[in-house]
């Protein structure tokens, strides 16, 4: 929902219909926040609080530069799914997929990116045999007794 780098900053639950930003908050990390800042947040940026967006969540992306668009092969607006990639502690994990089944970490996402919140409902796919795509390249994933394997596939 929020990356572990987020802990210590204010954050709330995201709405659906809500306009985010991705944005990068004092310690470095980028996450996501509200749009709309008021003036204090504008004049104290450590007080915008981080947007956590639960796994499974719809979102829509505006506004895509084009390199990434030609990097991932993906169009200037894109509805994405919000995944989060590992449950590993002190990790980066907070990431979209595309319709194409490629995801990229909110990390290397651009600071201005439009996304709207379109559905909250929903919950990452899990099960035995899961396979998705990521930018290092398709990996399977495999739950066991509640544990996640991921193996590089090919």
């Amino acid at each position: 929902m929020c990356d572990y780098s987020l802990a210590y900053f204010p954050n709330r639950l995201a709405v659906e219909g809500e306009q985010l930003v991705v944005h990068r908050f004092p310690c470095g990390t980028l996450g996501l926040a509200s749009s709309r800042r008021t003036l204090w947040q504008r004049l104290f940026p450590s007080g915008v609080p981080a947007v956590c967006v639960p796994p499974g969540a719809r979102l829509r992306i505006e506004d895509i530069a084009q390199p990434l668009q030609r990097r991932l092969g993906i169009g200037e607006v894109e509805e994405v799914t919000f995944a989060q990639q590992s449950a590993e502690a002190f990790t980066y994990r907070d990431a979209v997929r595309f319709v194409s089944g490629r995801e990229i970490l909110l990390q290397r996402l651009p600071c201005g990116l439009k996304v709207e919140v379109l559905s909250l409902g929903g919950s990452e796919e899990s099960g035995s045999g899961n396979r998705q795509a990521s930018e290092s390249g398709l990996v399977e994933a495999t739950a066991d007794n509640g544990g996640v394997f991921v193996t590089a596939a090919r």
